[in-house]
């Protein structure tokens, strides 16, 4: 279900709110106090003649009061936009919790004091503060879940950090705010707020190496995944070890979505996924194998068996 931005689940987005609604009324303001004397100037000097107003030159007062306001009004708004940065962003002291890397089009998500790594999901428990370090392994991105807090751009060869502190059990959607090329649409992702237990649940969970497959399909799987090239650019901690150019597969039956939030995670999709990547995904990273049927269905046993 979608819930509105303005329905804020962090006290970072709550911050930006009350920030936006303190602009919001400002800028009103402003377009009152322009549009309402046009507006009576219009009307009540609508025909020349006997009613046409005296030709001033100058007012200095008035001059003085149309200078002095919007200076006024600047000046509260960067007062307000300082203690807004200040109640968002806090001193960095420590090693992230999490690091995220945009790459197109999908995100990587690591926890370093876990050795865990996962894509497109990311959890954090409810309650605590948690530091997000971003960062990017192509172009430029732009991490942003709106009920959570503020965009934060990921830039190559630097680490930029947000705080993020979720209040309410739940899933939040989250997006690349920068646009990164063909599939910038489809760089999406998921928050995913747990309360503390199953959170560390989770992490326990997704550090642990994969499990290899006894015997069935999930086993040919295994063998098929190491004779063609999905090893290369694939991790599996516990049955594959290679420099990752996709995203980790470790565990990649307990995500919720498949392809950056394209598809909904289900053997079926993950199928279709392997069967034609650039057609569910125009313009992806990952080839078309021309993979067989026997090689469909295996492939998806041993990835479908990795929870």
């Amino acid at each position: 279900m979608h819930v509105s931005v303005f329905s804020p689940a962090s006290p970072q987005a709550t911050e930006l709110l009350w920030l936006w609604n303190v602009c919001m009324w400002v800028c009103g303001f402003i377009l009152a106090a322009v549009t309402l004397p046009i507006l009576y100037i219009v009307v009540r000097y609508r025909r020349h003649g006997e009613n046409e107003p005296p030709q001033i030159a100058g007012n200095k007062r008035l001059e003085i009061v149309w200078t002095i306001i919007p200076l006024a009004l600047v000046g509260f708004l960067f007062v307000l936009s300082i203690r807004t940065a200040r109640a968002v962003d806090h001193h960095v002291s420590r090693e992230p919790d999490v690091v995220v890397t945009g790459h197109q089009w999908w995100w990587e998500v690591a926890y370093p004091a876990a050795n865990a790594i996962t894509a497109n999901e990311i959890h954090l428990p409810v309650g605590r503060d948690m530091l997000i370090g971003i960062e990017a392994a192509d172009v430029i991105h732009d991490f942003w879940v709106p009920r959570l807090g503020r965009k934060i751009d990921a830039i190559p060869g630097r680490r930029n950090f947000v705080w993020i502190r979720a209040e309410q059990p739940g899933d939040y959607e989250g997006a690349c705010a920068e646009y990164c090329g063909a599939q910038h649409a489809w760089m999406r992702f998921r928050v995913v707020a747990q309360l503390p237990a199953a959170y560390d649940s989770w992490l326990t969970a997704q550090a642990a190496a994969a499990i290899t497959p006894a015997s069935g399909d999930a086993k040919l799987g295994q063998t098929r995944f190491g004779e063609l090239t999905c090893a290369n650019c694939h991790n599996i901690r516990g049955i594959n070890k290679q420099k990752q150019y996709g995203p980790d597969l470790t565990h990649i039956a307990s995500r919720k979505m498949l392809a950056a939030e394209r598809l909904e995670n289900t053997p079926g999709n993950l199928k279709n996924w392997l069967r034609q990547p650039n057609i569910i995904k125009p313009n992806c990273e990952m080839p078309d194998l021309k993979l067989s049927d026997g090689d469909l269905t295996v492939l998806t046993a041993l990835l479908e068996s990795l929870k």
